[in-house]
């Protein structure tokens, strides 16, 4: 039996999304909201085109590439990359994760597109991205939410293509290196890696994807809400600030606010460098320990360090059911819910039991050294 640690956590939030406010954020950052004004006014219009503008000198886009803001968080942008852009050319999906597989299960049982290549990972792996024919569309999560695995390498993705890679990069963007020459669509939202409030997605498209909205149109039909193009006819408006629908001037001044912050930290290598540091402090507790606990992801240089994923794993736990084994995730996170250590770090039910511990740039590193003890404690507490 080991003692019950003595410190917690000062941020005791973990969730993987929505995800933990940026250190020192108050209500005061949010005292400029366009509260009761219509998003169509000038002053409005000018918010929103600070995010994609802002969005943009953080991440490096090229210039050339267009981004919108999108309704539906990084669901919603993601769909409407899909449906608008697929189709045209047989296509490859790269799934390792639930959300992954959720864009599998929308191309062939709701688009019924027929040439598909399906890739899915298993057992901790990421799929094989051998022998990708370079005309194909490529379908792709960059970081995997719910399974805690990312890409480790890019070079599959040839620099001569002829098809689009839709990467849906919602727990990576703003918080790893994403290599824009080798993306035509990526979305993301604001409630992962920087902490804003949920609701709204980004999406970002190339040249090339520009150039499919205005030559492809889909055999199905779109929603108003996803229709980015009519008929060949681009809604410019959507790549200069204006939306679709109507977005909430709270949740823009926030991701303002949050943007404030990135750039008084030192801007995106400073953010991927807290959350990297989060990673390796997770790393080095984790030393020693490997008879009970691990990564999901079997390699090291595939494990997230934004979504950061451990599995129990001494014997007389993986000799469970895997409904036993998440009622063991389900009573280890509880206790650390009622003792007020952490909150929301059980796994996605979709995937494989685990304990979910989000590490983006927004968590202090010291309250991930805090937790760590409190996890082993309460696993102990349970074994009992």
């Amino acid at each position: 039996m080991i003692n019950k640690p003595a410190l917690k956590p000062i941020n005791r939030c973990f969730s993987s999304g929505p995800c933990q406010k940026h250190p020192g954020w108050s209500f005061e950052g949010l005292q400029e909201a366009l509260l009761g004004r219509s998003h169509r006014s000038e002053v409005a219009r000018d918010r929103l085109l600070r995010v994609v503008e802002e969005s943009r000198e953080l991440l490096v886009i090229p210039q050339d590439y267009h981004i919108g803001i999108t309704p539906g968080s990084d669901t919603g942008a993601f769909e409407m990359a899909l449906w608008s852009l697929v189709g045209a050319k047989p296509l490859v999906v790269l799934a390792w994760d639930v959300f992954g597989k959720d864009w599998v299960h929308d191309i062939l049982n709701h688009m019924h597109l027929k040439d598909v290549d399906c890739r899915l990972g298993v057992g901790g792996h990421l799929p094989s991205f051998d022998g990708i024919d370079p005309s194909h569309d490529v379908v792709f999560t960059w970081n995997g939410s719910s399974s805690g695995i990312m890409m480790d390498r890019h070079d599959w993705i040839a620099d001569d293509r002829t098809g689009l890679t839709l990467c849906d990069a919602t727990s990576a963007a703003f918080a790893m290196d994403m290599p824009w020459d080798k993306l035509d669509v990526t979305t993301y939202s604001w409630q992962k890696c920087l902490g804003s409030e949920a609701a709204h997605g980004m999406i970002v498209l190339s040249p090339r994807a520009m150039e499919r909205l205005k030559t492809y149109t889909p055999a199905w039909p779109i929603p108003k809400l996803f229709r980015l193009a009519d008929h060949g006819v681009v809604r410019e408006a959507v790549f200069v600030g204006e939306t679709i629908n109507t977005p909430s001037m709270m949740c823009v001044e926030d991701v303002l606010d949050a943007f404030r912050w990135v750039h008084s930290i030192g801007g995106l290598p400073a953010l991927v460098k807290r959350s990297r540091t989060n990673l390796a402090v997770l790393e080095k507790w984790m030393e020693g320990r490997e008879s009970w606990i691990r990564f999901s992801a079997a390699v090291p240089s595939q494990r997230s360090h934004t979504s950061m994923s451990l599995r129990l794993c001494a014997p007389e736990v993986l000799a469970l059911s895997r409904a036993a084994q998440w009622d063991l995730v389900s009573r280890v996170t509880k206790r650390l819910d009622v003792e007020h250590v952490a909150y929301d770090i059980k796994g996605h039910s979709g995937d494989e039991p685990n304990i979910r511990i989000w590490g983006g740039a927004t968590v202090e590193s010291s309250d991930i050294e805090r937790l760590m003890p409190w996890i082993e404690w309460a696993y102990t507490m349970e074994m009992v």
